[in-house]
């Protein structure tokens, strides 16, 4: 293929998402300050039933002294609060957008999501447990079938199966061979490939209209943080025995005294660069949502609203980017922490 075909391709590609990231950006911006309306409407009728109850004293009596005083004190609540919602709705318009509930707005319509009770235990479904059930969805209906025409060896792949084959090829001779060496690399390809396209998936969730990116939520993150550490840990076990691989973190030739203070160190290390894992992926995915949703909450007038569009969908396409870089850190340094395991170094 020619260079020329090249930059055509790109150029397509772009014209296409440039118009996509715009309408998800209004799509956002519609639902999102349609749910601060009716916070609004909620806010007026229930300040419009105080005023009526109000009246109601005044025609029937004088009210007494004392429901004076809570009428009162009721005036300037809901003062303060219809206050704070105007100066707060682009913080609004964040926690509305980024927390994980149980409400789900899909075509502008609410969904409140069940809970499910498992042996006496109650398991909540949330917004971010439905993107984690698509992404895996996602992984299943896109991979096995090409992992089927892999096997088979069925001519060279085209369209979506030829860019499929790139990020997997990269991802197995750039990152985890170097890490792993080819003979333990072949053993874990199948789990940091699952990992890799399972973070992409999920970040890129966050990227559609109506979706979200639960690798924003530090339980989703923390999670896959907690496998590479058991993989790294069990990898160095197995391969090495349990006391032989515990042995590697004490440096040879120091005195004895130093062991009792330095293993508990090197132990807490590990923790933390797991630790750093965790909090590397759900801050960046967090903070770029995050700035698109304060460009969105800008949009307040005509003057500013192209500023505020223009602005989402140039972070949206640095974000798209950053989708990709998040689950290539993640996978490379997971597989480093596990390589060091598994080769016996420290």
């Amino acid at each position: 293929m020619s260079r020329q075909d090249n930059r055509n391709r790109t150029l397509r590609f772009f014209l296409i998402l440039i118009p996509v990231l715009l309408w998800s950006s209004l799509a956002i911006a519609g639902d999102e300050h349609g749910a601060a309306s009716q916070q609004d409407d909620h806010g007026a009728a229930t300040a419009a039933e105080t005023h009526d109850t109000e009246a109601g004293h005044d025609e029937h009596g004088v009210a007494s002294p004392g429901e004076a005083d809570a009428h009162a004190a009721a005036g300037e609540h809901g003062g303060e609060q219809a206050g704070e919602h105007e100066a707060g709705g682009v913080l609004g318009l964040l926690t509305h957008h980024l927390m994980d509930t149980q409400h789900y707005q899909f075509l502008f319509m609410d969904f409140h999501l069940p809970t499910l009770t498992i042996g006496g235990f109650e398991l909540p479904i949330t917004k971010h447990t439905i993107m984690l059930i698509t992404a895996a969805i996602l992984l299943i209906v896109l991979l096995m079938p090409l992992k089927g025409a892999m096997r088979k060896g069925d001519g060279i792949p085209h369209g979506f199966a030829n860019f499929m084959e790139v990020l997997i090829v990269f991802m197995r001779d750039e990152v985890i061979y170097p890490n792993m060496g080819e003979k333990y690399g072949k053993r874990y390809l199948g789990y940091f490939l699952t990992i890799f396209f399972f973070v992409l998936f999920s970040n890129l969730l966050g990227m559609i209209p109506w979706g979200s990116s639960s690798t924003g939520n530090i339980a989703v993150t923390g999670a896959l943080a907690v496998f590479s550490l058991l993989v790294m840990i069990l990898s160095g076990m197995v391969i090495h025995g349990p006391f032989k691989y515990m042995a590697s973190f004490v440096p040879h030739g120091i005195p004895a005294f130093v062991i009792p203070i330095l293993f508990p160190i090197e132990i807490a290390g590990v923790v933390v660069k797991h630790f750093a894992l965790c909090i590397r992926l759900f801050a960046n995915m967090l903070a770029g949502h995050a700035v698109i949703t304060v460009f969105l909450g800008l949009i307040g007038s005509w003057f500013i609203a192209p500023i505020a569009i223009v602005g989402a969908v140039a972070i949206s396409l640095l974000e798209l980017f950053v989708a990709f870089l998040q689950a290539y850190i993640f996978v490379m340094l997971s597989s480093l922490f596990i390589g060091s395991a598994v080769h016996g170094e420290h």
